[in-house]
This record gives C-alpha cells, structure tokens and sequence, in this order.
C-alpha cells in the first residue's frame, strides 16, 4: 500500500501476549497478524483450527494464571503475537473516501480498558478507524485487546506524532470534526449534519486540551441529566457513534 499524509509514529517494537477467546481467536484470524506462540488449556485449545507451524503448549489453569496480570481473565488461552504494522493516516482516508463512515479521535485518552472499549464500539458501529497521539496512549496489550474483544484486530489504528496535524489533515480530507465537550452549547444531535463526521474526544476529567478544541469545527455535548457530571469516554464514544450511525 503507497503511504500517504501524515506520518505515524514508530511502533513500540516487542511482542505482547493477549489472552481471552475474543482477543486470541481474533488475532488468530487476522491475516495482519503474527502469532508467534499459544499456549492453552486442552479443552480450550480442542475447538481450534490452529496453523500446522504454530507452536502450541499445552498448559493448566496455574501455569496460564501466572502468564497474565492477576486475576486475568484467560479463558484457558495465551498467545504471544507481534504488534501489527503501523497504518499511515492518508492511507486510511484514502480507504474511506467514498463512504460515510465516521472516525474517532481521541487526545490523551491513556487507559487500555478505555481504548479498547471505544474500538469496540468503533466496530459495532462500523467505524472508519481510531486515531491517538502516539505519546499519550496506550501500546498494544492484553488489557486492550481484552477490553476490545476483538477489535483490535478489525478496526484501523493510526497512531500519530502531532494530533493537531493529524485533525487538519481530516478536515482536508472532507470530514467535520465534533469536540464533545461539556462546556459546549449545542447538543450533538443538532451538531451532527450530513457531512462525515470525526468524533474528537479528550480524556476523562481534563477533557481535550485547547489546541484539540481549536482544530475542532464544532464543539457539542451530550444531553446528560444534571446529576451526574460526565461520562466515562467510552461510554460517551459508544453514544456519539450511535447517534452518527442513527442520523440516517
């Protein structure tokens, strides 16, 4: 694939092991994807149509329980994999030009549970892909590709060096990017218009930073009641693409 726009930045290197059904089969399926090793229970590992050259080590619940965090779920299946290849911005808008698919930009946002559960929302709504600023998220992990239940390996990642590049080279590519921010005064249900839309969100508590706000075209909120103050990133990511896909 020729590499366009903005450049990426450089993936971390080393391999990770993701563990969970969701996360394993899904990277097993992934034609993308470079498993290295598995490792799992014999019950786990009967129903799976696994490559003649993938080494495979049988392993009870113990041995699988001291190869992942604490408390892990595993579900009887461990696999060391290779992160997958960077993907270049221009590339991924390339991809999506003719459709109305949204993208989801998120500044800052840190935590693997959250990023994994927003890619999940991302493929359940048929997002055109996730951009992050490469500084300020997470690598690829097993927490993330827990959370995101096998998206990881479906929905586009582009993780970039400078977001604010990143956000001018959306909006040159015909998108109309919405900040979701409290302090907004339209809804987005009155901000979403037919254009394609690039959903921006920031990081619970400090929100998008001000540079982020400024490479927005429209800020917009979520109609919450009072009672509670915000909600949590992934949580509002879910809705916004809802609202985006229900627009019609």
């Amino acid at each position: 694939m020729a590499r366009r726009g903005h450049r990426p930045s450089k993936p971390s290197g080393g391999r990770t092991r993701f563990w969970g059904r969701h996360a394993v089969i899904a990277a097993l399926a992934n034609p993308e994807r470079v498993v290295r090793k598995m490792w799992g229970t014999r019950e786990a590992l009967a129903g799976l149509d696994l490559p003649s050259d993938l080494p495979v080590v049988f392993a009870d619940v113990a041995d699988l329980g001291r190869m992942v965090p604490s408390d892990a779920p595993h579900q009887g299946l461990v696999a060391e994999v290779d992160p997958l290849e960077e993907i270049w911005l221009g590339d991924l808008l390339e991809q999506g030009r003719d459709d109305r698919r949204p993208l989801v930009v998120l500044d800052q946002v840190t935590d693997p549970h959250n990023v994994g559960a927003i890619m999940r929302s991302a493929a359940a709504f048929d997002a055109l892909g996730i951009i992050t600023q490469d500084r300020h998220a997470p690598p690829e992990s097993g927490v993330l590709a827990r959370s995101a239940s096998g998206a990881l390996e479906t929905v586009p990642w582009v993780r970039v060096v400078n977001l604010a590049r990143a956000l001018e080279e959306i909006a040159e590519a015909g998108f109309w990017r919405i900040g979701l921010t409290g302090h907004a005064t339209l809804t987005l249900g009155e901000a979403i218009g037919n254009e394609r839309i690039a959903i921006v969100l920031g990081a619970e508590g400090e929100g998008m930073r001000q540079n982020t706000e400024a490479h927005c075209d429209q800020l917009a909120k979520l109609p919450i009641s009072p009672k509670v103050e915000s909600l949590n990133v992934s949580n509002a990511a879910a809705i916004a693409l809802y609202a985006v896909a229900a627009r019609g």
